[in-house]
Formats: structure tokens, C-alpha cells, sequence
């Protein structure tokens, strides 16, 4: 996904840039993946710790706009969460795949920052910001609304973008420009201005300086991945306008798909539509997924179960991390979309 700080920690202790490994392609086979689209197998589930990282932000969002205070956010248990999810995550990849040092120093890194921010937000929100509650309704202020805004602005950006490009500025401009200075509940108001302020400034200053570095040190990620499909539908090109279909031969064909967070949608399209994987950046073993499902639904048949989390904020849900092949990634997508579930990533290498 993105790296940021990490990968510039990662660089410096490392001294080198990071780079793709890649299992030979087979010259005579038009359909297989070049070994420059390749990606190790391993990527499906390390990239789990830094997605968590977009589900967190995206449920406090939610929060939020259900009109809940945000001292009810359950900042200390969510740490808590994304420090035992990387250690399932530790387990999976031990002994099959070499020790890829720089993306576990770059998880540890992240873990560790979102560990201080959270334990900071937490420890100021029990505080404080239960006191500044008292006589006023959640969301009653602008302020509070103004930050209700930005939070799902935020989450939204970054399922596609690193973090550290997100403006900070504007919102900021905003609270102080647009926002009255005066009305109902100035206790709350003028609570809310000093941790908007304080955590916008903050973030917008450490945003700048990490962008230049990563800029300075890194190429972009290439944005696609490489994937074989089986029985690719006719016609599905025109509904799918980020897919380019590279080599066709009969019914198969190799396309290129949008990376990250674009990648769970295409493919849930292709598998409604009846078309199946063979093949996924060189890898047509385990597949890493998230599904948002009531607790009580029965585990997805052809997957094994990696760990489940509860939704904190929302009883009787759980997030659950299956893991299934990549022939059998379709299966599961149509089966969860006919089912209403929610699936929340694909984890595409």
C-alpha cells in the first residue's frame, strides 16, 4: 500500500530502495505473468497491518457520523487489535517465504507511531474530552461536525493515496475562517478548536516532511496488478474502465487491474459476472481477504479461518480474515455478495 515514514526508516536502516521479487515467467506461455508484474506471495498477508490502518479511521468515520462522541471510540482496543492481527500475520509467513526485514521494520514502524497517536488521542478524549460533553449533545457544535467532515475525507483518501498527501490545511483554514467563534456549548467549542488545531497542524507539518522525503527517496509504486482470468466475460471491458486487457487467448486473458482498494471492486465485479482467477501477480496459492459479517454466520466454505476481530462499534459484527487460493477468490466474492456480506479488501500482493 503506502509507506511513508516507514519506508524511509526502512531505506535508512536498510541502505537500500525497495524492491519487487519476482519467480520466472514461462517464455512460451503468452498468457504468463512477466517476471517484472510479479510479487511475492507473502505481500497478501503483510499488507494486512497497513489496511488496518485504513478499517480504523473508517469505523471511527462511521462513528461519527452516527452522531457518537468520539471519546466512545475504542482507541486503546483497536492498538490492541493491530498488534494481534501482525502477529497472525508473523505466523502465516514464518518458514514459507524468506524474512522480508524491510516491510516487517516498516509494519513495526507504523504499529508503533499509531500506537502513540491513539494512545494520546485516548488518554486526551477520556479526559478532556468527556468533560468539554457534559450539557452538550454530540455533534451540537460546529466544530464537531467540521471534524465529523473531515474524518470521512480523510478515510476516503486514503484508500487510494498515501496519508501524508492529504491536505490538512483546508479543513483547518476552514474551522478558523467558517467556523463562528461564538454560540451554543463554548466549552465544547472552544475544546474542540485547541485539539483540531493542535492535531491538524501537527499532521499537516509531519505530512510535508515525510512526502519530501518519500519523494526524494523512493519511485511510485506501480499502480496495476497483472492478473490472469479464466472465462473472462465479453463486453466486461466497457463496465470496468481501469481494466486493459493485454493478451487474449480464447476465453482467458491477461489484463491489468487497479491496485489496492480499486482492486476488491473489479474483482468482485469479474466473479458476478462469472469470470475466475488463475492467476494474481504470479501467485495462484493463498489469498488473504477481509468480510465484515454478522458473528454468527458460518465460516465461507473453501476458506480457512486467519483470525476474526469484532467491530467494535458495531455489536455482533466481525471483521474475519479468510484465506483462500486464488482459483478459489471468485467462489468466495460471489458467494459473499449474493449473502449481503460486506467484503471489505482483497489483498492483492
Amino acid at each position: 500500500m503506502r509507506r511513508g515514514i516507514a519506508a524511509v526508516v526502512v531505506a535508512m536502516l536498510l541502505g537500500v530502495l525497495p524492491a519487487a521479487s519476482a519467480v520466472p515467467a514461462t517464455a512460451a506461455d503468452p498468457l504468463a505473468i512477466p517476471a517484472s508484474e510479479q510479487r511475492t506471495g507473502d505481500q497478501t498477508f503483510l499488507t494486512f497491518p497497513e489496511w488496518f490502518l485504513v478499517f480504523s479511521p473508517d469505523e471511527y468515520a462511521d462513528m461519527l457520523e452516527a452522531r457518537q462522541s468520539p471519546s466512545r471510540f475504542p482507541f486503546f482496543a483497536h492498538v490492541a487489535q493491530f498488534w494481534q492481527a501482525y502477529g497472525r500475520v508473523i505466523d502465516s509467513v514464518r518458514g514459507r517465504w524468506p524474512f522480508n526485514g524491510e516491510y516487517h521494520t516498516m509494519i513495526v514502524v507504523i504499529g508503533t507511531s499509531t500506537t502513540v497517536e491513539y494512545g494520546l488521542k485516548g488518554a486526551y478524549e477520556t479526559l478532556i474530552g468527556r468533560l468539554s460533553e457534559f450539557g452538550a449533545p454530540p455533534m451540537s457544535t460546529p466544530e464537531d461536525r467540521l471534524a465529523t467532515k473531515q474524518a470521512r475525507d480523510y478515510v476516503e483518501f486514503i484508500r487510494v493515496r498515501p496519508w501524508y498527501e492529504f491536505d490538512f490545511v483546508t479543513p483547518l483554514k476552514t474551522l478558523w475562517r467558517d467556523t463562528p467563534a461564538t454560540g451554543p456549548h463554548v466549552v465544547r467549542k472552544w475544546e474542540r478548536r485547541y485539539l483540531l488545531t493542535s492535531e491538524w497542524l501537527i499532521k499537516a507539518g509531519y505530512a510535508w516532511v515525510i512526502e519530501k522525503a518519500t519523494h526524494t527517496a523512493f519511485d511510485v509504486a506501480k499502480p496495476t496488478t497483472a492478473t490472469v482470468i479464466d472465462t473472462l466475460p465479453d463486453g466486461l471491458e466497457r463496465a470496468l474502465p481501469e481494466m486493459h486487457v493485454d493478451v487474449r487467448s480464447g476465453t482467458t486473458a491477461r489484463v491489468d487491474l487497479p491496485r489496492y482498494q480499486a482492486f476488491t471492486p473489479y474483482a468482485t465485479a469479474i466473479a458476478r459476472k462469472g469470470g475466475t482467477f488463475r492467476d494474481i501477480a504470479g501467485n495462484r496459492g493463498d489469498l488473504l481477504v477481509s468480510v465484515v459479517m454478522p458473528q454468527t454466520t458460518d465460516l465461507p466454505t473453501g476458506t480457512r479461518l486467519l483470525f476474526r476481530q469484532p467491530i467494535l462499534t458495531r455489536p455482533g459484527y466481525e471483521r474475519r480474515a479468510l484465506v483462500t487460493s486464488v482459483s478459489g477468490l471468485a467462489p468466495l466474492l460471489a458467494s459473499r455478495d449474493a449473502a449481503g456480506d460486506e467484503v471489505e479488501h482483497v489483498f492483492d500482493y
